[in-house]
């Protein structure tokens, strides 16, 4: 086995375990929506995170962890036209 063709598994292992790394084709919109939905989602599943969001918000925390799941749905705002990412890229 080469070097490249080990370096190629070995980036479709790490892509397939990290699915929110992106690959040549992501769009900037696309990586940070996925960063922020992995921000949010720790925020909720960590504990001790969410009582300090919920606290500094001055929420409970189930009014914090709504709002979270909230932010989740559309977190960078609407998807940009393919138009502009074709513009933008030349």
């Amino acid at each position: 086995m080469t070097v490249v063709e080990n370096l190629s598994k070995n980036f479709e292992i790490l892509k397939n375990k990290y699915v929110g790394t992106g690959d040549i084709d992501t769009t900037r919109w696309e990586f940070g929506t996925n960063i922020y939905r992995d921000t949010l989602a720790s925020n909720i599943g960590h504990r001790n995170r969410l009582l300090y969001m919920s606290l500094a918000l001055n929420q409970t925390p189930f009014e914090t962890k709504i709002n979270f799941l909230d932010k989740m749905f559309c977190p960078c705002g609407p998807p940009p036209n393919p138009e502009q990412i074709l513009k933008n890229n030349q």
